[in-house]
């Protein structure tokens, strides 16, 4: 079925650029590398991880991950970026279910337990909301995150992005089913402070 408008990110802007590595406060978001699948391993299985991201992942598994955000880029879905210093990884940041007829996306982030409580994922949200809205023409970026999880919510709130409300009952976690809280940016809510 043919829209009636046209696509807000012209098909093929993000495809036809090169992924971009993002510098913020000692931190870079660059692309994922074959060579990190040991540090999403060991991220997966990390208790807090897997509570909030319902997953466990082995070392071929991770490598096919690290691998599809290569993929995901190409094709305009997503884009994945290892959240590192020049030494290690600390996290991971994506904008998942990329639309570009919409202009919308969702952003996903997880930090290591070694580098939590200093800001990484805010510092993250935000050099990547920023790029996503100045660059790529994004309209729309929201965060969802468990009621149960308040460190996301303080990450989601920091980085600028509004509650806009509670989605009942919403996702299947292995304790049941959560609600979830919405946050929110547009591209109009103004500058990333």
């Amino acid at each position: 079925m043919p829209r009636l408008t046209p696509p807000a990110i012209t098909p093929g802007t993000q495809r036809d650029l090169t992924q971009p590595v993002l510098y913020a406060d000692g931190l870079h978001l660059r692309p994922w590398r074959t060579e990190d699948a040991p540090v999403v391993v060991a991220a997966y299985a990390d208790p807090a991880i897997r509570r909030w991201h319902d997953r466990s992942m082995d070392r071929d598994e991770a490598t096919a991950w690290v691998a599809s955000w290569t993929s995901r880029w190409a094709t305009e879905t997503g884009a994945g970026w290892a959240v590192a210093t020049p030494d290690e990884v600390l996290g991971q940041i994506s904008l998942r279910s990329l639309e570009h007829g919409d202009g919308r996306s969702d952003i996903s982030y997880w930090v290591l337990p070694q580098a939590r409580g200093r800001g990484i994922a805010t510092t993250a949200l935000r050099t990547l909301s920023t790029w996503a809205f100045t660059t790529l023409g994004l309209h729309r970026i929201e965060v969802d995150h468990s009621v149960a999880n308040p460190a996301s919510c303080t990450v989601a709130t920091r980085a600028g992005f509004r509650l806009e409300g509670t989605k009942r009952g919403d996702a299947l976690h292995a304790d049941g089913w959560h609600d979830m809280h919405l946050h929110a940016r547009v591209s109009g809510d103004g500058p990333i402070s």
